[in-house]
């Protein structure tokens, strides 16, 4: 261990700076870089790990964050990516109830602050590395390299490398990662400080913090458990000081025997024992958690990387000023592009042009929001460039089939699920075009292979149950919605079919039951409410149907429907002010409401009778 400053550490061109002032401006520098993504949006891989992610909110059980993957898939399930990050998730759900909700601000803030930790403890890091470990009387770490630990600090902390992980909010994971690996790393290299208690020539209270800390980094991403890796080897070249190039030649030749006492003495073997029971405890921990099956990935997720290669050669202190100015700039650049899906995408057309995943991503988002035009042509050339994209075939497939290009459509979903047997999204969508083409024994075929291929697949049993109804298979169409709102209770779509279509064939004691026990589930659902005080008007149960409907408006004040069928009642129920004046809110709302305009007159010519005097 190096106990003398670094002899060429006075020829950098920095100052010398007092160890909490380096921390504070390579910090500045950090937040210098992101700032900028402070008020981005949720983008790429967010609107799955974030917006779409159950386990953020409140109403879910705080238990699942430790049994579903990163992106709040059971990690049982055949389409789990098996990521086990269950300590970033937290901070993602503590985000969500701090701001209230999925507010992308709080959540790009904490990035950029963790970041600007991260830079600022990777001073104590280099110093360690560069200038080697010594502490002072007061076991603070003695920087023998002050101004490369502050320089190396200051390039890690502008390096654009980083932008994906700062600027974009599921890189959380990284950071958080990193923070702890740096903290394991740290709290490692103090089980030697002199003035801690030791064991054999070390702490072993800080060795098992240290270890704590890499199952803290292990459950922030999965690259944590490689500090000890990092510390096993700081310990052999640093601590004990090992020659491995001699070590090798005498295990390679068999001359002159190892000095095993002598690494006993130095507690090196004890050390290592400790790390590797500890790395193997993590690793079959983790195995039992995400099981034996290895995640599914096609070979479009992880394209290849592009790299560039900087040489130096201007004077010393212009180079380097040079390159930090660079990598300051690249970062606020590269943060600018990561505020939105938009940006970010079209900006990685012109560094890939030839890449299927980057069209599919701009297709995605065109498509998102709402044009589908110019989707359609980045989710072809994404098709032309990887002819076996099956996820481009499905979008596009989806598309043609909302324009009614219903034939070209079905094509591609066939030609999808060819490919990809046990696309079970792909064989719903196929479903749904058959079922628009009239083809219903195919359409139903294909909404069974999707639910064979995802056994819990509500939406599915929803299609599959329109497709009864339209068959008039009645007690199929109940059963197929009956399974979509057992597998996701708050199926709203299912809940009021099923009270509709029984209201339609005049079960109206099973649809007021259906009905309730909908909206215990869902309590503020005004399209199951509106559904409901139909039923109970049938009924003649005037005055709680008249609740249902007042509530529903409450809910949903513009709803021409709502207030039509409202009038109906009160016209039925004999209260024709009332009738009146909801006829007309109705027909203000929807002057072409159906039937609205022929109820509303039939009850004007009712008022003007009743105010024609008696003979």
């Amino acid at each position: 261990m190096a106990s003398s400053p670094v002899y060429w550490d006075h020829r950098i061109p920095l100052p010398l700076l007092a160890a909490a002032r380096a921390k504070v401006t390579v910090a500045l520098v950090a937040l210098l870089c992101f700032m900028n993504s402070y008020d981005g949006e949720f983008v790429f891989d967010d609107s799955e790990a974030i917006v779409n992610n159950k386990d953020l909110k409140p109403a879910t059980p705080l238990n699942n964050i430790w049994s579903n993957d990163f992106w709040g898939t059971n990690l049982s399930s055949n389409s789990s990516h098996k990521s086990y990050r269950p300590l970033t998730v937290l901070t993602f759900r503590l985000n969500y109830l701090l701001a209230g909700g999925l507010h992308p601000v709080g959540f790009h803030v904490l990035n950029i602050l963790l970041h600007a930790v991260i830079s600022a403890l990777m001073t104590d890091v280099f110093a360690i590395l560069i200038g080697g470990l010594s502490y002072d009387e007061k076991g603070s770490i003695l920087n023998h390299a002050p101004k490369t630990s502050l320089l190396a600090a200051l390039l890690f902390a502008a390096h654009p490398v980083h932008t994906e992980s700062v600027a974009g909010v599921v890189g959380r994971a990284d950071l958080l990662c990193a923070l702890f690996f740096q903290l394991s790393f740290l709290t490692y290299c103090k089980a030697f400080n002199r003035g801690s208690d030791r064991d054999e020539g070390f702490s072993v209270r800080w060795v098992v913090v240290s270890l704590s800390l890499c199952a803290a980094a292990m459950l922030c991403k999965e690259q944590g458990i490689t500090v000890l890796g990092v510390n096993a080897a700081f310990d052999v070249l640093v601590i004990c000081n090992v020659d491995v190039y001699e070590l090798s030649r005498r295990l390679l030749l068999r001359r002159n025997p190892l000095d095993v006492r002598g690494l006993l003495r130095a507690g090196l073997t004890t050390r290592l024992a400790l790390m590797g029971l500890g790395g193997l405890s993590m690793l079959y921990a983790r195995w039992r958690i995400m099981g034996t099956g290895p995640p599914a990935f096609t070979d479009v997720d992880n394209p290849a990387s592009f790299a560039e290669n900087i040489f130096l050669r201007r004077p010393l202190c212009a180079s380097l000023l040079a390159l930090l100015c660079v990598h300051v700039a690249r970062c606020a650049l590269r943060s600018h592009q990561w505020r939105s899906e938009q940006s970010l995408f079209t900006s990685a057309l012109s560094v890939c042009p030839l890449n299927a995943k980057v069209h599919y991503n701009v297709g995605k988002n065109l498509a998102d929001r709402g044009n589908s035009t110019a989707a359609i042509a980045y989710y072809r050339e994404a098709v032309r460039l990887h002819p076996t994209y099956v996820h481009a075939m499905n979008n596009l497939g989806n598309i043609l089939k909302e324009r009614n290009e219903l034939i070209e459509a079905e094509h591609l979903l066939s030609k999808a699920v060819s490919i990809q047997s046990d696309f079970a999204a792909a064989w719903m969508n196929l479903g749904i075009v058959q079922n628009s083409l009239q083809k219903f024994d195919q359409a139903e075929q294909s909404y069974w292979n999707a639910i064979r291929f995802r056994k819990k697949y509500p939406d599915c049993y929803y299609n599959l149950g329109r497709l009864y109804a339209d068959l008039n298979r009645h007690v199929d169409a109940l059963n197929a919605w009956r399974n979509a709102t057992v597998l996701k209770p708050d199926h709203s779509l299912a809940w009021n079919n099923m009270v509709i279509l029984l209201d339609n064939t005049g079960n109206l004691g099973q649809a007021e039951l259906i009905g309730r026990e909908a909206l215990r589930l869902l309590p503020n659902d005004h399209t199951i409410m509106f559904s409901l005080a139909n039923v109970l008007g049938k009924s003649q149960k005037y005055k709680e149907s008249e609740g249902f409907f007042l509530h529903a408006l409450r809910i949903n004040p513009n709803s021409a429907s709502c207030h039509g069928n409202l009038a109906v009642l009160y016209h039925r129920w004999g209260r024709l002010e009332l009738a009146k004046k909801h006829y007309e809110l109705s027909l203000k709302l929807d002057p072409k409401a159906p039937g609205t305009r022929d109820n509303y007159n039939m009850l004007r010519r009712k008022l003007d009778q009743l105010k024609q005097p008696t003979p």
